[in-house]
């Protein structure tokens, strides 16, 4: 019996390949635009929570860098906030709109080139349920969190019915009015972990401190569209 992770994928075909990466990109500059009121609640639940005091931030999946209008940094704070993305044109454009904060193209699930504690923030948007690897990226924000840091997460409420019929009314409508063709093998390839998988394997290394839902705060998934949640290492 193969195990479960990594989860493998059959690859996907350049055009497939290029609408992905295309529709990254717009999909960053719709949401903040168009449904803000999500997007908003995301990066507030997450603004909202951060450490009492702390100096050192790692943003992870960072994309355009659309969570650091949320913050209030100090220029010191700023100057120790690292931004991570996969995507290169990402962090290109984010170094563009944030020259304050350092840009770091890199993949989560693989080792990164920081020593062991050096954030005592991480923040984690809508990321986790992207990663078919999801073990190896947590312990490796494990390694990289001081011993008193905070993990910062919101994922979506995937499989639920109220996030299925919200995803249907927007990003699947774009998706498919753009490209001329079936999301399924799109989101099939991007949420790949459900909220009940995210928070067994979050638990091997974390401890959650506290947890919130939205719209509707009852602990519900197929009521709402995001959970936030703040962590403490183990």
């Amino acid at each position: 019996m193969r195990a479960k992770w990594p989860k493998v994928f059959p690859p996907l075909s350049p055009e497939q390949e290029t609408i992905r990466n295309d529709f990254m990109r717009l999909w960053h500059q719709e949401l903040p635009k168009t449904y803000h009121f999500v997007d908003r609640w995301n990066h507030r639940f997450v603004a909202a929570t951060a450490p009492q005091t702390f100096l050192r931030t790692l943003d992870i999946g960072a994309g355009l860098g659309e969570h650091l209008h949320y913050e209030h940094l100090s220029p010191e704070q700023e100057a120790n906030y690292h931004a991570l993305d996969l995507r290169p044109n990402m962090i290109a454009e984010l170094a563009r709109r944030f020259p304050q904060v350092s840009g770091v193209v890199g993949d989560c699930q693989e080792r990164l080139d920081f020593a062991d504690g050096t954030f005592d923030r991480i923040i984690a948007i809508h990321v986790l349920e992207h990663l078919p690897n999801l073990p190896v990226a947590l312990a490796e924000m494990h390694r990289l969190l001081s011993s008193n840091g905070r993990l910062s997460v919101v994922i979506p409420c995937e499989g639920g019915l109220a996030y299925s019929l919200a995803r249907r009314i927007s990003a699947q409508r774009l998706f498919e009015a753009r490209y001329k063709q079936s999301y399924s093998w799109f989101i099939e390839r991007e949420h790949v972990n459900r909220p009940d998988e995210i928070f067994e394997e979050l638990a091997r290394y974390f401890r959650v401190e506290g947890r919130r839902y939205f719209p509707i705060p009852v602990p519900v998934q197929f009521l709402n569209l995001c959970i936030g949640l703040t962590l403490c290492p183990r």
